[in-house]
């Protein structure tokens, strides 16, 4: 059982791992550790998520919370709801982008902020295990909302297009389809795998493993769209295209929303540690403010808080808006896009082809004995550069940098380096995974 309860969220094969009953055990213990009095719950299209929401909602209500059920919807709709029908916290029966036998749970206080490992995610496991929830004093209710209207009226309202784009949608038949439907009328949608299906059964819904958008960038191309959209399958992350076929860069893409966002006047904008030189740049070239952050989304959304930033975009393709509580909003992020292109009256890859500077290696995953030994023999060795440890080890150079960071959950090393040319950055990047892996 303790194998589901992950740094970020409850997630496990379904029926082994997670089930209706573990689902009623971990509810009673949520409201146990938060005291919630009325929690939000929304579900993905997995056909378990059923069987997951009677048990959850069945220990909410047994501990005296009482539960508002929005039905099925995209995660950032559930922090949506969260966060405006004023509720004490929020649960989303989802697994991502895993396979379909698996489920899980996204937990999340008040306002959207995320209850993480470190945070109550393995307190609500000793919880659970021990089965240590008290008799309340009353028990909870169950009513429907359907937030779906209300959060299509809310992107809507951030929209500045001056004509109907053309956009090739991959919805993986997943939460894209809910993520987006109030902003359809916007665009000409060109859609692809639009029926929801839990068992996935065109591709992984990940749009970080670039095989599975082969086929939406040849879309693009046949099509002549603007760009493509292709969303994970809780629609909280999402992968674009520009309008010749070609991937964009999730860091990258970062620089484009800010470009949009600071064309309001000046903010402070947060960018994943790993990602290119050329974002907090463009970010600082555009009035703003740009600042570091650790990966991960719950050190992100802390962090937003701590400097009142209003947006972070993840390597990973999480993008955050303090609009939508400091929370992923891939509906929002696909309107800014939008208003960024209509506004300059350029394709996207013209809009793109600045930021494409610096030569990444991409993340590298190197599995080693013992992680500990290896960070001390490069931070000996780099004493000459700009070194920090704000997640692992940084360091810069006036040509070149990289980050090195540990996994929490296995022994491996994750390494990234950027150069100013594609010589500079293999040299570098080969002289560290000579001392990774001996």
């Amino acid at each position: 059982m303790s194998g589901i309860f992950k740094a970020y969220d409850i997630r496990g094969i379904f029926p082994e791992e997670i089930n209706e009953d573990m689902a009623y055990a971990i509810g009673r213990a949520y409201v146990e550790f938060t005291g919630a009095g009325r929690v939000v719950v929304g579900r993905d299209m997995r056909p378990h998520s059923e069987d997951i929401f009677r048990g959850l909602a069945r220990g909410l209500m047994e501990q005296g919370a009482d539960v508002v059920d929005i039905g099925l919807c995209s995660t950032p709709q559930s922090y949506f709801a969260n966060g405006t029908l004023n509720a004490d916290g929020s649960i989303m029966i989802t697994a991502s982008h895993n396979p379909g036998n698996w489920n899980g749970l996204k937990l999340c206080r008040a306002e959207a902020v995320p209850i993480s490992g470190v945070t109550g995610i393995m307190d609500i496991q000793k919880i659970v295990e021990a089965r240590s929830w008290k008799t309340p004093a009353r028990t909870g209710t169950l009513s429907t909302y359907d937030i779906t209207p209300e959060y299509g009226a809310y992107l809507r309202s951030f929209a500045k297009l001056d004509r109907k784009l053309d956009v090739v949608v991959d919805y993986a038949n997943a939460m894209g389809l809910y993520e987006i439907d109030g902003i359809k009328e916007l665009f000409n949608i060109i859609p692809l795998y639009d029926e929801l299906d839990g068992t996935f059964p065109n591709h992984e819904a990940n749009p970080l493993k670039t095989d599975t958008l082969d086929v939406i960038c040849a879309k693009v191309k046949e099509v002549g769209a603007d760009f493509g959209a292709a969303f994970d399958g809780d629609a909280d992350r999402c992968g674009f295209i520009d309008d010749q076929g070609n991937i964009i860069p999730m860091d990258l893409f970062t620089a484009l929303i800010a470009q949009d966002i600071l064309s309001r006047g000046p903010a402070t904008i947060l960018y994943d540690l790993r990602s290119s030189r050329a974002v907090p740049e463009c970010i600082e070239a555009n009035g703003g403010k740009a600042i570091q952050s650790r990966v991960g989304h719950a050190f992100i959304k802390a962090q937003m808080r701590e400097n009142d930033a209003v947006f972070a975009g993840e390597l990973s393709g999480h993008y955050y808006f303090k609009q939508n509580f400091t929370a992923e909003s891939q509906g929002l992020a696909m309107v800014m896009l939008a208003n960024l292109i209509c506004a300059k009256k350029v394709p996207l890859h013209t809009l793109i082809a600045p930021l494409r500077k610096y030569f990444s290696s991409g993340e590298i995953n190197s599995k080693v004995a013992d992680v500990k030994p290896i960070l001390d023999a490069i931070r000996s060795k780099y004493t000459d550069g700009n070194m920090f440890e704000l997640d692992g080890i940084s360091v810069e150079y006036p040509r070149w940098w990289f980050n090195i960071r540990a996994s929490n959950t296995e022994p491996l090393l994750r390494l990234i380096v950027e150069a100013d040319t594609p010589e500079l950055m293999a040299e570098k990047r080969d002289e560290l995974l000579a001392i990774i892996r001996g």
